[in-house]
């Protein structure tokens, strides 16, 4: 069989980067193949190097809300481009960016710039940490909030009082601060709060987990953690990484009606370029240098071309609002289509969708916690990645990834899916 460029260019990768991709996922490895090479895409699709077209539901996992490579956006770019790429110092365009986003999301009242998610998470944790005093936090089993040390943890053999590293190069003594709670399990966040009272600076949450497929919180779980971190003096940290503006402009805390203390956010957030946001209450956040001594910096933070992206990508979505409901719509099409798939051939596959993300796990169990979803079948979801891609169709090549619908997903293109997962 004549070797493909796609692999030609995986096998120099190899040579050159660890597994020769740049971001873990990007290897294919949990579908068992050798990842797609991509020269370029527009709207809903994306053209590998072997000239290969996809409709594209992975869309940079999650930024391409308004498809790739917006008339708009990137118009605006290539103009800021002209005036330079970085100063190093503040503009216009920061105070822009910072106001759209706080007239979008009430809750974070004074923001700072970062650029990647992780950084983002990491720096609303050390801000927490600052203005409580306290050193303990709790995150939940299947939720990602970056690469940091403190948060690659997992639950230990002892589940709720002892957690280790889920990364090798991960101190212990750093996880001992991490605190591991299961998510939509109330009576798990209460023992660690029992278990460790007034020392738990925050809590952090993805308020949709979205990192071990998409799973929803059941009715009342937010509420919940809302109460008992404000009865604990605890930081409320909403990782709005992937919901933030894609549930709607004001995130996964409108859409549910939660206001937490802070927030992070990522992706859509750039429209496409590195960037990323922490913030939230005033007075916490006047603990960031150089205000107060919880220091954070970065030299390319709130670069000018990455904010003029960010800029142009949220006016269009608060000038444009049929697009919620139109992806929103697109995403429940898909999700019965799956059921269809399901109820012909007898699998095993349970479905969670909200707005426009969605995961098809293959199961038969409801998937609302960690356990549940690694109950699904990797071997099944492979085979179904595989056959997705025969048919012209890009999803995650992972089935703890979420499908994302942008508004250049046109009817044709569901219908074209819906007719691939129906046969």
């Amino acid at each position: 069989m004549k070797t493909t460029r796609s692999e030609e260019m995986y096998k120099i990768a190899l040579e050159l980067m660890p597994g020769g991709v740049n971001s873990p996922v990007r290897a294919f490895g949990s579908v068992g193949r050798k990842p797609l090479f991509i020269d370029h895409a527009k709207g809903a699709y994306i053209y590998d190097v072997d000239g290969n077209k996809y409709i594209d539901y992975v869309c940079s996992w999650g930024p391409g809300i308004l498809g790739h490579a917006h008339p708009e956006v990137i118009e605006a770019v290539v103009k800021a481009c002209f005036d330079g790429l970085t100063f190093g110092a503040p503009t216009g365009k920061e105070n822009r960016l910072a106001q759209l986003i706080k007239d979008c999301i009430p809750s974070m009242e004074m923001v700072r710039m970062v650029n990647s998610g992780t950084e983002a998470t990491m720096s609303a944790i050390r801000a927490a940490r600052g203005f409580t005093g306290r050193d303990k936090i709790i995150k939940f089993k299947g939720c990602y909030h970056g690469h940091s040390d403190g948060l690659l943890v997992q639950a230990g053999s002892a589940a709720l009082t002892q957690s280790v590293p889920d990364s090798a190069g991960v101190p212990a003594s750093f996880a001992e601060q991490t605190l591991v709670a299961l998510f939509n399990d109330k009576d798990s966040v209460r023992q660690l709060f029992e278990n460790n009272k007034d020392q738990i600076a925050a809590l952090i949450v993805e308020p949709v987990a979205a990192n071990m497929g998409v799973v929803l919180p059941e009715e009342g779980f937010l509420q919940f953690l809302r109460e008992i971190t404000e009865e604990n003096g605890t930081v409320l940290i909403f990782d709005e990484v992937i919901t933030g503006f894609r549930l709607g402009l004001g995130g996964a805390q409108e859409y549910y009606g939660i206001k937490p203390d802070m927030t992070a956010l990522g992706k859509i957030v750039g429209g496409g370029m590195p960037m990323a946001v922490y913030g939230g209450r005033r007075d916490i956040m006047e603990k960031v240098a150089p205000l107060g001594k919880v220091y954070q910096a970065g030299t390319l933070s709130g670069n000018p071309i990455a904010t003029t992206a960010g800029i142009k990508t949220l006016e269009l979505l608060r000038d444009h609002p049929e697009i919620y409901p139109q992806i929103e719509a697109n995403a429940r099409k898909l999700a019965t289509a799956f059921a269809s798939r399901a109820d012909k051939y007898g699998l095993k596959l349970h479905i969670n969708q909200v707005g426009s993300l969605m995961s098809a796990f293959f199961t038969d169990q409801e998937v609302k916690d960690y356990a549940s979803a690694t109950s699904a079948d990797t071997k099944a979801y492979a085979d179904y990645f595989g056959y997705m891609l025969e048919q012209g169709i890009y999803v995650a090549p992972s089935q703890f990834e979420a499908m994302f619908i942008s508004a250049t997903h046109s009817d044709a293109d569901i219908d074209r899916t819906v007719e691939a997962l129906t046969r």
